[in-house]
Protein backbone atom coordinates (compact mmCIF):
# COMPACT_ATOMS: atom_id res chain seq x y z
CA UNK A 1 0.00 0.00 0.00
CA UNK A 2 1.16 3.50 -0.64
CA UNK A 3 0.66 7.11 0.69
CA UNK A 4 -0.79 9.93 -1.67
CA UNK A 5 -0.67 13.38 -0.42
CA UNK A 6 -3.73 14.99 -1.65
CA UNK A 7 -5.24 18.65 -1.10
CA UNK A 8 -7.47 19.07 1.98
CA UNK A 9 -10.17 20.17 -0.15
CA UNK A 10 -10.11 16.59 -1.97
CA UNK A 11 -9.88 14.69 1.23
CA UNK A 12 -12.92 16.81 2.23
CA UNK A 13 -14.66 15.93 -1.20
CA UNK A 14 -13.91 12.81 -0.56
CA UNK A 15 -14.71 12.18 3.18
CA UNK A 16 -18.12 13.47 2.54
CA UNK A 17 -18.89 12.22 -0.84
CA UNK A 18 -17.78 8.16 0.63
CA UNK A 19 -20.54 9.23 4.12
CA UNK A 20 -23.16 9.35 1.18
CA UNK A 21 -22.11 6.18 -0.50
CA UNK A 22 -21.52 4.07 2.49
CA UNK A 23 -17.87 3.74 1.16
CA UNK A 24 -14.56 4.10 3.37
CA UNK A 25 -12.76 7.10 2.46
CA UNK A 26 -10.12 4.93 0.91
CA UNK A 27 -12.50 3.05 -1.34
CA UNK A 28 -13.76 5.79 -2.72
CA UNK A 29 -10.84 7.37 -3.93
CA UNK A 30 -9.85 3.90 -5.43
CA UNK A 31 -12.99 4.19 -7.01
CA UNK A 32 -12.55 7.84 -8.57
CA UNK A 33 -9.25 6.46 -9.59
CA UNK A 34 -10.22 3.37 -11.17
CA UNK A 35 -12.60 5.59 -13.18
CA UNK A 36 -10.98 8.26 -13.32
CA UNK A 37 -8.46 6.28 -15.46
CA UNK A 38 -10.53 4.06 -17.21
CA UNK A 39 -12.35 7.36 -18.87
CA UNK A 40 -8.61 8.89 -19.99
CA UNK A 41 -8.33 5.65 -21.91
CA UNK A 42 -11.66 5.28 -23.06
CA UNK A 43 -12.52 9.06 -23.67
CA UNK A 44 -15.85 7.71 -25.69
CA UNK A 45 -17.36 5.87 -22.46
CA UNK A 46 -20.25 7.72 -20.10
CA UNK A 47 -19.73 7.22 -16.48
CA UNK A 48 -22.48 4.79 -16.14
CA UNK A 49 -20.72 2.35 -18.89
CA UNK A 50 -17.33 2.96 -17.07
CA UNK A 51 -19.64 1.91 -13.82
CA UNK A 52 -20.85 -1.44 -16.33
CA UNK A 53 -17.43 -1.98 -17.43
CA UNK A 54 -16.18 -2.59 -13.32
CA UNK A 55 -19.27 -4.58 -12.22
CA UNK A 56 -19.02 -7.09 -15.41
CA UNK A 57 -15.03 -7.43 -14.49
CA UNK A 58 -15.83 -8.08 -11.25
CA UNK A 59 -18.53 -10.68 -12.06
CA UNK A 60 -15.31 -12.46 -14.42
CA UNK A 61 -13.24 -12.25 -11.52
CA UNK A 62 -15.41 -13.81 -8.85
CA UNK A 63 -16.58 -16.32 -11.44
CA UNK A 64 -12.72 -17.31 -12.13
CA UNK A 65 -11.99 -18.23 -8.52
CA UNK A 66 -12.25 -21.80 -7.87
CA UNK A 67 -14.08 -22.70 -5.12
CA UNK A 68 -13.67 -26.00 -2.96
CA UNK A 69 -15.91 -28.68 -3.83
CA UNK A 70 -17.53 -28.56 -0.16
CA UNK A 71 -18.66 -24.72 -1.58
CA UNK A 72 -19.73 -25.66 -4.90
CA UNK A 73 -21.65 -27.87 -3.62
CA UNK A 74 -23.74 -25.74 -1.28
CA UNK A 75 -24.08 -23.15 -3.69
CA UNK A 76 -25.84 -25.87 -6.01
Amino acid sequence: MGIVKISEHMHENLRLTSGALSRSINAQAEHWLRVGMLSELNPNLRYGEICQLLIQAEHQAVDSIDLPVSFSARAA
